[in-house]
């Protein structure tokens, strides 16, 4: 097992170095450059921009940069904002809390609704609920989030009146019930294309399981369905929808960034957006790395959580 485990911390710590190195390189290679957004200053001239470049060590070979950039991260030296000049990541704490509160509650309805969803459609294969499933994740999957977002806005704000059109909370309340009025839209919104997803999965991992041995022996000895459902196969078929967590972890922090556009949601997603507008490349890179620690972080403990439940990959 501690090998297991150290194999996948070493391929996490190539893959963060990959990350960083392709994202470090393909910022500085944009147009403009990190300087882009002073050169957009009037009273910024050609040498005050030369002599800023000089004194952020701009004007040195790339692999410098990068290594100096890597050693100042490795010791919490994350930069600071070309905005306003705030610690990169004194920031991204500030609007962690929002991002990780949007990611949660999408992917805890997301992993309900579409595993309840796929195992009745496995259950009742080729009735009317199963076509309806099919028809309703293809519809999800194929329609952008941000219209769904809009659509959600336009029916249960303007027309209804039953949710908020965005932000995070009302100034002045702030209570647990506020918070919660403010994200049921959001996160319904976010977690529809999950949905779809964890259904489709759920569906085909259960019939899996339903059609294994094991199934066929409980049936034999009398067990009821229900029993069988709920004791043997739901296990087993969750096992693979434990490292489709893991997976669709940058899925769900890539709609988060629409999400929270389309909301004014304060957490990472707009914050990346509003940076990238601005140039703010140390605030783009710490964004980077972190939500590319989030994602490696979460796909390491998706496969410690499979080779404690599967012994079979546990003993190999």
């Amino acid at each position: 097992m501690s090998g297991f485990l150290l194999n996948r911390f070493s391929q996490s710590i190539v893959l963060l170095v990959i990350v960083s190195m392709i994202g470090f390189t393909v910022l500085n290679f944009m147009p403009g450059g990190p300087l882009a957004q002073f050169g957009l200053d009037p009273g910024m001239t050609q040498k005050d921009i030369e002599r800023l470049a000089e004194q952020l060590g701009l004007n040195r070979p790339l692999w410098i940069q990068y290594f100096d950039w890597a050693w100042r991260l490795v010791q919490g030296d994350w930069g600071h904002s070309f905005r306003d000049g705030a610690p990169v990541l004194a920031v991204i704490g500030r609007h962690l809390f929002a991002t990780l509160l949007l990611m949660g509650t999408s992917t805890s309805l997301a992993i309900a609704i579409g595993s309840w969803i796929g195992i009745r459609s496995a259950t009742h294969r080729y009735s009317l609920f199963d076509y309806c499933a099919t028809v309703g994740a293809m519809v999800a999957l194929s329609v952008p989030t941000f219209w769904f977002g809009l659509i959600g806005i336009y029916i249960f704000t303007l027309k209804l009146g039953w949710v908020p059109a965005g932000n995070m909370y009302t100034i002045g309340d702030g209570s647990v019930l506020d918070y919660l009025h403010h994200l049921i839209l959001p996160s319904l919104v976010l977690s529809l294309v999950h949905v779809a997803i964890w259904s489709r999965y759920m569906r085909t991992a259960t019939l899996d399981a339903l059609s294994q041995d094991f199934v066929k022996t409980a049936r034999a000895k009398g067990l009821s369905e229900r029993r069988i459902l709920l004791k043997h196969v739901v296990g087993n078929a969750l096992l693979p929808m434990i490292t489709l967590a893991g997976v669709q972890l940058p899925s769900i922090l890539t709609g988060a960034l629409v999400t929270e556009t389309i909301f004014t949601w304060p957490g990472m997603g707009r914050l990346f957006l509003d940076s990238l507008g601005y140039s703010d490349y140390p605030m783009v890179m710490g964004l980077l790395i972190f939500s590319a620690i989030l994602v490696v972080l979460g796909n390491l403990v998706a496969d410690v959580l499979v080779a404690f439940v599967d012994p079979r990959i546990r003993l190999s």
